[in-house]
């Protein structure tokens, strides 16, 4: 089934196997597990990033991003237990002078496929904005989008149907950012329905996975 953004047009991924991928990174592609850096942002949905993270161990290599608010909750017992969770501490702390590495862009490099679940309609905000303030917004302002990026945005109802959500939906999509649409149900922070739940993690799982297997 076909996905759609805002604007009504086909959502249609950034090919990670494009130009800029070269024929080498085809190899490589095929003779590994993908990389999948999974990163959570400040909605409640966010206490489903375990059961997320697990959904994606199975398959592919995986780390993990989240935000302060994400923090909140997360409960890290969760997280399986060789998937690496960054935080905003970790982001300089392997930096001590020029040439040493930095966290936010060492991730860029490793992944293959940047997934942000659940995305917040702050952090959306922030993104459509180019604010880089955090370690997941900077991986995102520092991202490589010849490789595909994919949203999963979780918020009230009314923050969905809000203007500017459209607005900045309309300027992720410009980036070549998929959206993974919300769905309609009762929503956890304030009990009011209507959509802006974020999509199931199996569908997340799925979605990226049908991508991945259709694009090597």
């Amino acid at each position: 089934m076909m996905e759609y953004d805002v604007t009504g047009k086909v959502v249609q991924p950034m090919d990670p196997m494009g130009s800029n991928a070269g024929g080498s990174s085809r190899t490589r592609r095929v003779s590994r597990r993908p990389r999948i850096l999974l990163a959570a942002s400040g909605s409640v949905a966010a206490w489903k990033f375990g059961h997320l993270c697990h959904c994606f161990c199975e398959w592919a290599e995986v780390k993990a991003v989240a935000t302060a608010n994400a923090l909140h909750f997360i409960d890290r017992n969760t997280i399986p237990s060789d998937v690496v969770l960054y935080t905003e501490e970790d982001d300089w702390c392997t930096w001590q002078r020029l040439g040493d590495e930095v966290i936010h862009i060492e991730l860029r490099r490793w992944a293959d496929i940047l997934v942000i679940a659940p995305l917040s309609a702050n952090t959306l905000a922030k993104i459509a904005g180019g604010l880089c303030d955090n370690l997941l917004t900077c991986i995102v302002r520092a991202w490589d989008y010849a490789k595909p990026v994919f949203i999963a945005p979780s918020m009230n109802a009314y923050m969905w149907s809000n203007p500017f959500t459209e607005r900045h939906l309309m300027a992720v999509d410009e980036l070549g950012m998929a959206l993974i649409p919300p769905v309609s149900q009762r929503l956890a922070a304030g009990g009011e329905a209507g959509t802006g739940a974020m999509a199931e993690p199996s569908h997340i799982y799925s979605t990226i996975r049908l991508y991945y297997e259709g694009h090597i």
